[in-house]
């Protein structure tokens, strides 16, 4: 919304428009139900029907969104002429804006925002099995979306070089040098340092019940009360260093609870090993845990901070971006944080932080010292913050570094004549071809050859796939010797084992299934 906001000031722009699905929700504001929304005199948000017209999870949006893309194309045929460029967020977009590229001719630009992939590296580490991934998620599709829209996007807008290293890495159609590097905004409108007439909160009010002295220099957290998110390994280094008391207070905001034994398993642990350490070293009148705050109390929060002199550290174990660290400059506020992720692009544009260790408390106490201990070291990184904050990730900022990158891409370029659009056949193929390998696709080289040159010119009719008794380690160096392409479908080890490619993603309903009263004990009696 903002992107679209800030694009629609800039004098090149002639429209923005917004594309989204339409929603028809008791539990959702009204706004969602119409059709078109004016957001700005040369901006606003056109919704599309697709599905049931009521409010559904995003992971449920895959089956809708061929009915969504055939909706949107017929409404651009109803436009006076083409956008000069499609940009689409998330995978499901992706998914929609590579399917309108082809069939338009116009540019497709991507932002991904977060990736399939590294979230299943994640809920697997968190002990999820592929299965409830699977069925939770969706999680196949969605990379198979992301696979796609990686190969025909002609940019890929990122937020750090970490999201490019650490994630779009794991994909087989990363591409880095179509990848731009372009943070987003932040309001400076909303974020802002205190002023003399600025007036107290109500949050302020709340921590004088938390704090023997308010007026004390301010260490601020603010995150979801998640592990990741590392705020107890915080809140014991503050316990552990008397200095650091004597210093300043630690406030954490973390989410909001009425509660906690009726939060999830996760927050609750959070929650309550951060009372259990406040207890141990007794840090009553020198922590607040506040219970509630609002999204409207986040910028006096920090200003809050900011007017103590205070720090914003982020400890999480690591942080993809980091927009509360920006919030935190533009607010006044110098910055700690975490050295694994966005923040380390963060702090090496703005020169207003220190970068550490998050495991070590010692890293952690001594850096928050070095900036309270020394009053021009404080000035000089609050105002380094404030100045490169609005040089570097301003919404103008960012429309401006967009504009830059997508400029090139429309020189040179003819875009399709508009045609009325096409009853589309559907995504799945209808044919199969499955061989063995053995005496089957090897012994005869002339009759291999002649078989892959027929794979190769029907493989978007045909599904291709190979049974054999052989394991998939064998199986891949195989294919790879002969020069076969890879199958779409591959069944190893005398039928047990079924992958679909090119993730070799294995199925496990296949392996569950042939499990069922599987008793390999009596067989090894027999």
């Amino acid at each position: 919304m903002e992107l679209a906001k800030a694009l629609a000031k800039q004098a090149n722009v002639e429209r923005v428009n917004l594309v989204t699905r339409r929603v028809v929700a008791s539990e959702v504001s009204d706004d969602y139900a119409e059709a078109v929304e004016a957001l700005a005199e040369n901006a606003q948000i056109i919704r599309i029907d697709a599905g049931p017209e009521g409010y559904i999870r995003k992971e449920e949006l895959w089956d809708h969104l061929d009915s969504f893309a055939d909706k949107l194309l017929s409404w651009l045929h109803s436009q006076p002429r083409w956008p000069d460029v499609l940009h689409s967020h998330y995978a499901d977009a992706g998914y929609v804006g590579v399917r309108l590229s082809h069939l338009t001719g116009l540019r497709l630009i991507h932002t991904g925002h977060s990736l399939g992939r590294d979230k299943c590296r994640r809920l697997l580490a968190w002990g999820l099995t592929m299965e409830e991934i699977e069925q939770r998620y969706h999680i196949s599709r969605r990379i198979d979306a992301e696979e796609d829209t990686l190969s025909n996007a002609e940019l890929i807008i990122t937020s750090t070089r970490n999201e490019i290293e650490d994630q779009y890495e794991l994909y087989n159609c990363y591409t880095p040098e179509k990848m731009a590097v372009i943070p987003p905004g932040t309001d400076l409108d909303q974020f802002h340092p205190p002023t003399a007439d600025t007036v107290s909160s109500a949050f302020e009010a709340s921590l004088k019940k938390f704090l023997y002295q308010p007026d004390m220099p301010m260490i601020l957290a603010l995150s979801r009360p998640d592990e990741r998110k590392n705020i107890v390994t915080l809140l014991e280094a503050y316990g552990e260093s008397p200095r650091l008391q004597a210093k300043a207070n630690l406030v954490i905001v973390a989410g909001n609870r009425d509660d906690i034994r009726e939060m999830n398993e996760g927050a609750q642990g959070v929650l309550t090993e951060l009372l259990l350490v406040l207890d141990c070293f007794d840090l009553y009148g020198q922590v607040a845990l506040p219970k509630h705050h609002s999204a409207d109390d986040v910028a006096d929060i920090y200003r809050l901070a900011a007017a103590s002199r205070g720090i914003f550290i982020n400890p999480a174990l690591t942080e993809p971006f980091g927009l509360t660290l920006l919030e935190a400059a533009a607010s006044g506020l110098p910055l700690v944080a975490t050295e694994n992720g966005g923040p380390v692009d963060i702090i090496g544009n703005c020169h207003n932080g220190l970068l550490v260790d998050p495991l070590d408390k010692a890293a952690v106490t001594e850096a928050l010292l070095s900036i309270l201990d020394n009053p021009d070291h404080w000035r000089t990184l609050s105002e380094n913050g404030l100045r490169n904050v609005a040089r570097h990730y301003s919404w103008e900022a960012h429309t401006q570094a967009y504009l830059q990158k997508v400029q090139p891409l429309l020189q040179h370029f003819e875009r399709l004549p508009k045609t009325p659009p096409v009853a589309r056949t559907g995504r799945l193929r209808k044919q199969a071809i499955f061989t063995a390998l053995d005496n089957t696709l090897l012994g005869d080289d002339q009759g291999l050859e002649q078989f892959v040159n027929l794979i190769r010119e029907k493989r978007r009719k045909c599904l291709f796939g190979i049974a054999t008794g052989r394991r998939l380690d064998a199986v891949l160096a195989i294919l790879k010797q002969n020069r076969i392409p890879r199958p779409d479908i591959l069944i190893t080890s005398l039928g047990t084992e079924i992958y679909f490619m090119p993730q070799l993603l294995a199925d496990i309903a296949w392996s569950y299934h042939i499990d069922h009263l599987w008793t390999p004990q009596v067989l090894r009696r027999v």
